[in-house]
């Protein structure tokens, strides 16, 4: 089964209704069937909960957090182990932090593809993946 991991950006974009949104709600669907897993940070999540307050206040925050994902869906947490590989993506893509640990956790699934919102998915198939 193929592992969505989404970045808080593909997120936003789907609270908004902008371009990509019908792609993340076709994920969200798939989720739900069973035909696919869909997973983000804690550290994502946190992201987003950030912009929600900031643009909706605490009572839009948690409005639309509540019903953002469904319960198939799961929030990954960031282990030790998982915040130094991340830091070493950082170093060595250049990239954020954010992006490192999310970038970090698609990594983790042998058949994944990595959600943003600049609407692009990335990923990879390891030999052996069913």
């Amino acid at each position: 089964m193929t592992a969505f991991v989404l970045d808080s950006s593909a997120l936003i974009r789907y609270v908004d209704s902008e371009a990509g949104a019908d792609r993340v709600n076709a994920l969200l669907k798939a989720c739900v069937a069973g035909r696919s897993g869909v997973y983000i940070s804690a550290v994502q999540w946190g992201e987003i909960a950030g912009n929600l307050r900031k643009r909706l206040g605490a009572t839009g925050e948690a409005r639309v957090l509540s019903s953002l994902l469904p319960s198939e869906a799961q929030i990954v947490p960031v282990s030790g182990d998982r915040a130094v590989r991340a830091a070493e993506i950082k170093v060595d893509r250049k990239v954020s932090y954010a992006d490192a640990i999310a970038l970090e956790l698609a990594m983790s699934f042998a058949d994944h593809l990595f959600v943003t919102g600049r609407l692009r998915l990335q990923g990879r198939r390891r030999s052996g993946a069913h």
